[in-house]
């Protein structure tokens, strides 16, 4: 029987561990399917390393890898994916709000021949009413971006091997893994599911965290901000052509003082704009920066049960 392996990112869920390793087991062994489970420790600041470590004692189908500081869970995934052995991996959440029962319905949708099986949230379950419409606004607009439909989309998905080896293969540092694993292509098909409430700890996201790991993954994916920029700029172009205008007919007229406030005003909303697009032309430079020292996306500093070669 091909083999299933579980990626689980890992970043302060010391009490999930091992719930999350028994859980998953009980449900593969039952299913008869054969599995590897590696936890992906990003830089964890409770005890959850020596939790991954007593779960690979117990049990052989168990792997651990530590990174060497919190390097995110975008690098958390792929460190994930660089190390599976397995003809097919899924990602899953430690917290176990992704269903871990759905996992058999993906396996098998990949044993009728799909590559790549989506998880599609039809409920997000119980959150703040600023963290859905944070959350609705950044889909809405990567979805127009990038001409994919991102609106229930999550990082909850199983993947062929082939599909594995392509996104193993591409070079980039700054990666947003939702949309790359969609952009990608291959046959998929989607299984939806209802978030499940966290049964220990809180969300590590904040408002503020869920907005800088928008704004970055939208400039790491598409050069999109930089176009609003430019169709910014045109549309200032023109309304600075008509209030040219204006200001000419006025001096002739002999009111051109009237017209003080107005320019005080447009002065003000050109430096404004002008800062923000510094801004966005700014990051992406810094972004282009980090790509071209070439630094590593994550560190691995100790591995548990069947090292993977790095």
């Amino acid at each position: 029987m091909k083999r299933l392996s579980v990626i689980v990112p890992v970043y302060n869920e010391e009490k999930m561990v091992p719930r999350t390793s028994a859980v998953i087991s009980k449900i593969l062994e039952k299913a008869k399917i054969d599995y590897e489970i590696l936890f992906v420790n990003d830089g964890s600041k409770d005890m959850s390393w020596p939790a991954i470590a007593k779960e690979c004692e117990n049990n052989p189908k168990v792997r651990g890898i530590c990174f060497s500081r919190n390097f995110g869970k975008e690098a958390a995934m792929f460190a994930g994916l660089e190390c599976v052995r397995g003809e097919c991996a899924v990602i899953i959440d430690c917290d176990l709000q992704h269903p871990p029962e759905k996992i058999v319905e993906m396996y098998r949708l990949w044993e009728a021949g799909y590559e790549v099986v989506e998880g599609v949230k039809s409920d997000r379950g119980k959150e703040s009413l600023f963290h859905r419409i944070l959350a609705k606004l950044f889909y809405k607009i990567i979805s127009r971006i990038t001409k994919i439909d991102m609106e229930n989309a999550s990082d909850f998905k199983l993947m062929d091997r082939k599909v594995i080896d392509v996104l193993n293969a591409m070079p980039e540092r700054n990666v947003f893994f939702r949309a790359l694993s969609s952009w990608v292509g291959f046959k998929s098909t989607q299984v939806s599911f209802k978030v499940h409430e966290r049964e220990e700890g809180v969300s590590k996201w904040s408002a503020w965290a869920l907005i800088k790991y928008a704004f970055s993954n939208i400039v790491s994916f598409t050069a999109a901000p930089m176009q609003i920029v430019t169709v910014m700029g045109t549309g200032f172009f023109f309304m600075a052509v008509i209030l040219g205008i204006q200001s000419l007919v006025y001096k002739f007229m002999g009111r051109a003082l009237e017209g003080f406030t107005t320019v005080i005003m447009i002065e003000l909303l050109l430096g404004s704009i002008m800062m923000i697009s510094m801004g966005i032309i700014g990051f992406y430079i810094s972004k282009m920066y980090e790509e071209l020292k070439g630094r590593p996306r994550y560190i691995i500093v100790q591995k548990l049960n069947e090292q993977c070669e790095e």
